[in-house]
């Protein structure tokens, strides 16, 4: 050591400019080395090309790729640089091989430069080749010789040699002028694209093809006279045809190459999308697209998640429409009113809550609440309908009903469990419309939704009825990735396993709402639990379906919010849903969360825990269905011997009372339920010599009480007239009218009154026959 000491003290100032000249030596060369913009790609799951983005510069330039093909490494050295792996980044001998060729030939006709200083000319932009740039050149090679591996070296060329107008490297080259991948490419495909980049503007596929030609097979020579390739692979490789039109890049997944450019742009992302169900999902839209544009409906989105991973497997955000009718907008993430699509997120609150049991009965008569009127699709009324059945028909009216006893501000909490990120107003803002598609949200956050209840379930059942505390998470869509479900506990996240699970089992009906044909073109063998929902003005079709490995999710309609006729989610967006289940592997049912269930007695005709005057049936129900109350429809009555009239002490004795349990609904449940269950047995009446204080044998339709009645007027500049309904539980009773103490007149089996009075409040008077009377005050405008 003193000997270095005591020269560094004998020669300081040598010392300095070594030092200096080290110091430079090891910054010159940037870092990184190339800060050209790249392209954003997306892969499959398996490193399939699906799409790619141009860089911002114009050029075709992938993100650097570090795995070089060994049949384009053979080639690409062969024909540049031998001793690649060898020299220290520039070879002396090839340097004067060169000057002396050049000197005899008065021109350049052969470089000495090796692969490692071509990659320091392309990163320095194309300088103009003087000695002094040549000088450079070498020192930069040597120190990024330094720096990096020789593989990695290689790597760089290849990730940006210029192959020709606007294409960079090698990944874009074997795509635009082969149409594969790298490692796909064929001897003669390699040692094409080896000796390109020695001169992309003159030798361009599809033109100047004799001076390419001479040069590929040129190499192929040299690699058949070196034993790399035998004679049959060279005599066939100098048959080959030279690339000619370019090949476009592949677009297998353009919404979600646009989705991840706007996170992840100018990057390589290997995504979770199985491209084999990708094209099956593209053929799918394709092919219902042509159907759908007769109607003139031009946008649809399909998205597939696999429930276990919550991955992505397919994305198709759009049809192959035109730009006029916006190809190009990316329907997964766009906020569409929901429809009904949420009404089994309702459904599953109110039995986790322990509100509602599955066959529960659920009124569906003319309703009217805070002055809003639901319908239904189709405007008839049941009456009074199973719950589960009110789910896979897709009845509005029952649903509304159902939200305001459950209560509109507890639902629109529940919702933000989900992170449904376009649901953000208060509860006042959508008001009872929101179970019906008075909110927005889109595909993206419904699949996730709808993932995530039937992973609840699988989770309970694998993990000996236990809950992961991060269940409700986001949908992965990017390779590599793993979705963290959080701890495990005996704790629900939102809704108890059974609940969900007694929500896919009604899902699974296929009796859907509007008595629609279509449902022939489907397979009912495969057990799929999915809904559909149609916006207000058939502006957006939806169906979402689950099993207990796939949720898929579609939509249909015009991207600008045209409503189309008959664009509904059983007749445009079902026939796509049950495609695409068609095209995935078939799943096992989902198990039956035991220990969230329990066996219950439930009233065969009312769906409520059943009462000692029930007839009965065994159903398994949520824990918490156990607080519901017993039936309130089935009373015990009194009947004379021939059991045509009720009657009681004060008219009949006790040893002549038959005693029964009728199941009986209140009036006007009543009216609309008797004229679709033809077993439905009216009350008979008291007879008339009994004394009796019972309840309301007749009731009002319409109009509601407390409503403000707008009578408009006709074409004929008339007023039309206000039509008032009763419902009286005996047929053919007589019920007279009054209207503020002023007699209408009389009906007898249909009671209806249509009567035009006079701006204001008025009181309306009904009696019958036998005496009972129901008043109801309105108001008039006209």
């Amino acid at each position: 050591m003193y000997p270095i000491f005591r020269f560094i003290k004998r020669h300081p100032f040598k010392v300095t400019i070594l030092t200096l000249m080290l110091v430079a030596y090891s910054f010159c060369l940037p870092d990184p080395l190339f800060s050209d913009p790249s392209s954003t790609v997306i892969e499959s799951r398996d490193g399939d090309l699906l799409g790619a983005r141009i860089a911002r510069d114009g050029q075709w330039r992938f993100p650097e790729n570090d795995n070089i093909p060994e049949k384009f490494e053979q080639c690409i050295l062969h024909f540049e640089d031998e001793f690649f792996y060898y020299h220290p980044g520039f070879n002396p001998v090839s340097m004067v091989k060169a000057t002396v060729k050049n000197l005899k030939a008065g021109r350049v006709v052969r470089g000495g430069s090796t692969l490692t200083q071509q990659v320091i000319r392309l990163s320095r932009k194309g300088k103009k080749r003087t000695y002094s740039e040549k000088l450079l050149e070498i020192i930069l090679a040597t120190r990024l010789e330094l720096r990096h591996s020789k593989k990695k070296i290689l790597s760089l060329y290849a990730s940006h040699a210029p192959y020709g107008s606007n294409v960079v490297g090698l990944d874009v080259a074997a795509w635009r002028y082969f149409g594969v991948q790298p490692h796909q490419l064929s001897w003669a495909e390699s040692a094409t694209l080896a000796v390109l980049p020695n001169a992309p503007a003159l030798i361009y596929p599809g033109k100047n093809q004799e001076t390419l030609r001479k040069k590929r097979d040129r190499l192929l020579h040299k690699l058949f006279r070196e034993d790399i390739i035998d004679s049959t692979t060279y005599a066939l490789a100098i048959a080959e045809a030279l690339p000619q039109k370019p090949f476009p890049l592949p677009r297998t997944a353009p919404h979600l190459l646009q989705y991840a450019s706007r996170r992840n742009s100018g990057k390589r992302i290997r995504t979770t999308i199985d491209q084999g169900i990708q094209h099956r999902v593209n053929t799918i839209v394709k092919q219902h697209y042509e159907v759908l544009k007769q109607n003139e409906v031009y946008n649809a989105a399909i998205l597939v998640m696999d429930v276990h991973t919550r991955e992505v497997l397919a994305y198709t955000g759009n049809t192959p429409t035109d730009h006029r009718h916006q190809k190009d907008v990316d329907i997964i993430h766009a906020p569409r009113s929901t429809g009904s699509i949420m009404k089994p997120l309702l459904y599953a609150a109110m039995l986790d809550a322990g509100e509602m049991l599955p066959k529960t009965l659920i009124p569906d008569i003319p309703t009217q609440i805070s002055g809003y009127s639901p319908e239904n699709f189709d405007p008839r009324y049941d009456g009074a309908v199973a719950a589960d059945h009110a789910l896979s028909r897709s009845l509005n009216i029952p649903f509304v009903r159902m939200l305001q006893e459950y209560g509109l501000e507890r639902f629109r909490d529940k919702l933000s469990g989900f992170h449904l990120k376009d649901i953000n107003k208060p509860a006042d803002y959508y008001g009872l419309t929101l179970i019906l598609g008075g909110a927005e949200s889109n595909l993206w956050d419904l699949c996730k939704t709808y993932a995530s209840l039937a992973s609840t379930v699988n989770h309970f059942g694998r993990t000996s009825s236990e809950y992961y505390a991060g269940e409700f998470t986001e949908p992965v869509w990017i390779a590599g990735k793993k979705v963290d479900f959080g701890k495990r506990s005996r704790e629900k996240n939102l809704f108890d396993a059974g609940s969900i699970y007694l929500t896919f089992e009604a899902m699974k009906e296929l009796n859907r709402p509007e008595g629609n044909e279509a449902w022939q073109y489907f397979d009912s063998s495969r057990k799929i639990s999915w809904k559909t929902g149609t916006s207000f003005g058939n502006r957006d079709a939806w169906a979402i379906g689950v099993t207990k490995d796939y949720v898929v999710g579609v939509w249909a309609g015009n991207a600008d919010g045209e409503g189309r006729p008959g664009l509904t989610g059983v007749t445009s967006a079902a026939p796509m849903l049950f495609a695409v289940f068609d095209a995935l592997p078939a799943s096992a049912p989902f198990a039956p969360p035991l220990d969230e269930l329990t066996e219950a007695e439930v009233c065969t005709h009312s769906g409520h825990l059943a009462t000692p005057l029930c007839p009965k049936k065994t159903i398994r129900i949520p824990m918490a269905g156990q607080r519901t109350a017993p039936c309130p429809y089935h009373h015990t009555v009194h009947l004379d011997p021939k059991r045509q009239y009720r009657v009681n002490t004060s008219c009949e004795t006790i040893d002549h009372i038959v005693t029964e349990s009728w199941f009986t609904l209140p009036p006007i449940m009543e009216y609309y339920y008797k004229n679709n269950h033809t077993s439905y047995k009216t009350l008979p009446p008291f007879r008339i010599d009994c004394f009796t204080e019972g309840s309301p044998v007749m009731d009002f339709i319409y109009p509601e009480a407390g409503r403000t009645v707008v009578l408009p007027k006709n074409f004929g500049g008339n007023v039309n007239p206000l039509v008032i309904k009763i419902a009286h539980s005996k047929p053919g009773a007589t019920i007279f009218w009054y209207m503020d103490r002023k007699y209408l007149g009389q009906t007898r089996n249909f009671h209806e009154m249509a009567v035009t009075p006079e701006e204001g409040e008025h009181l309306i008077t009904v009696m019958d026959e036998f005496g009972n009377e129901v008043k109801r005050n309105i108001r008039i405008r006209r």
